[in-house]
């Protein structure tokens, strides 16, 4: 499993659009999932305009995408993050001098969260990731990221706490929420239903930081299809946190970014190479 999940990163690296994990044979569940996680992946792919295709070794788009999209036709209804969590109630949480950040991706998402960890410092504020990604690739992902990177970046663990210049990347096929206990932060790893079509879910997340953290957080939407993150996003505005999305232009897929902008969650639209600069400005650092 850690060389394929190896060598699927690497191929993310080269173009390829996104990974899929093969279906275990005999698990009903397991095969349902697959199949709207399959349908969203060819809808995303369709969706991209090409912009993967700037990479020599990227799959030329054809319309055969717009033809396997009727395949989709019977994928259930989403569900929305309340299946893991309430709505936050509106209290508002006292500010603190520590601020952690909380970052959403998809489609795109693993070179976009390269790029961006990359310039971030070693004293980086606590942040936490959900990039959709299937079980067991999220720790080669995360080993990846911190080789790379001045932050230390790992696969998160339920009761990990969130700490200045730790990255904590959401392990696949668990939803991880933050969590407060007095001054500190931690995040919660646990077992639910798809949300949003994920699991993890960017709006999980998202809830569980306007609930917990409020004013005290930055939530950052990348890259990504679909909404997962939208409304979570917008809670977090209303809860006091300020937001921030990719820019179109930057993006692989303008799917994610777009749905939190559309529902005015979002303070600022920004190309991705400049989001770091502005993370690192709303949390009271300056480098």
């Amino acid at each position: 499993v850690d060389s394929g999940s190896s060598n699927a990163l690497t191929a993310l690296e080269f173009g390829a659009f996104d990974i899929i994990q093969k279906p275990k044979l005999g698990t009903k569940q397991f095969i349902e999932e697959s199949f709207i996680l399959l349908c969203d992946t060819i809808k995303a792919a369709h969706l991209s305009k090409g912009k993967l295709q700037k990479n020599k070794f990227a799959a030329k788009e054809t319309t055969k995408s717009e033809k396997l999209t009727s395949f989709c036709a019977s994928v259930p209804p989403k569900l929305s993050a309340d299946v893991m969590i309430p709505k936050t109630d509106g209290e508002i949480m006292i500010e603190t001098t520590e601020k952690i950040v909380v970052i959403g991706a998809s489609t795109g998402g693993t070179e976009a969260l390269k790029v961006l960890l990359e310039q971030l410092p070693s004293d980086a504020p606590g942040i936490v990731i959900v990039q959709h990604m299937p079980e067991k690739f999220t720790k080669s992902f995360a080993e990846r990221l911190d080789s790379l990177c001045k932050v230390h970046v790992v696969e998160a663990q339920n009761n990990d706490t969130v700490i200045r210049g730790k990255v904590l990347i959401a392990p696949g096929n668990k939803h991880t929420l933050l969590k407060r206990s007095g001054a500190r932060y931690y995040v919660e790893v646990k077992d639910g239903p798809l949300v949003s079509r994920h699991r993890p879910s960017v709006d999980v997340l998202f809830r569980s930081t306007a609930r917990y953290a409020g004013k005290n957080a930055v939530g950052v939407i990348l890259t990504g299809m679909g909404d997962d993150g939208a409304h979570g996003m917008l809670e977090m505005h209303q809860a006091g946190a300020y937001t921030i999305a990719q820019d179109e232009n930057s993006c692989v897929v303008f799917g994610m970014p777009n749905e939190a902008i559309k529902l005015k969650g979002v303070d600022i639209i920004l190309p991705l190479s400049e989001i770091p600069a502005e993370m690192l400005s709303k949390t009271k650092l300056s480098h």
